[in-house]
């Protein structure tokens, strides 16, 4: 029988889970980016924009544009797979995933057609495998899902967030 997220911390609750959480992303060769994934800043932390990765870091696909070549369903798993991506970037920066309090905001991009409607499912994609680690109480973050003309590499979806830890 499976725990729920409250009766146990995301470290544990992710191995219950059976997920696995991406390398680093490798950067091509000769490529120098100049930022950081994640940003500490006292009990506040932000995240770049991070997006779908295979478990051995390099770009999940299908790559391309929601609408045109890609179903809802393929945009739903590659935000599900931006999740585990951040929670990766997060865990590696932070040294556990137990001392994040909450989700405080969470900014999903969507590579779409000009007439594809449907980022907020989309973007649930990511809000609900978080929920499924943390809680709906933890989890539960102000959000925006919109629409891009394009994102970097083809990806399919963007997201970057904002989080509390645990003072």
């Amino acid at each position: 029988m499976q725990s729920t997220p409250a009766e146990m911390g995301p470290e544990q609750r992710i191995q219950e889970l059976g997920l696995v959480l991406p390398q680093p992303f490798p950067m091509p060769p000769g490529v120098v980016i100049p930022i950081s994934w994640v940003r500490i800043d006292g009990d506040r932390v932000l995240t770049s924009g991070h997006g779908p990765q295979a478990s051995d870091g390099s770009l999940a696909e299908p790559l391309g544009k929601l609408g045109e070549a890609l179903t809802l369903e393929q945009g739903i798993e590659a935000a599900r797979l931006t999740a585990l991506s951040m929670l990766g970037s997060l865990q590696r920066e932070l040294g556990s995933l137990d001392r994040i309090k909450r989700w405080v905001r969470v900014f999903g991009m969507v590579n779409a057609t000009s007439d594809f409607v449907q980022h907020t499912p989309v973007i649930n994609g990511f809000s609900n495998q978080i929920a499924e680690v943390f809680g709906l109480e933890s989890a539960s973050a102000v959000r925006c899902a919109v629409g891009m003309s394009s994102l970097p590499m083809g990806m399919p979806v963007e997201i970057e967030a904002e989080l509390e830890l645990h003072r």
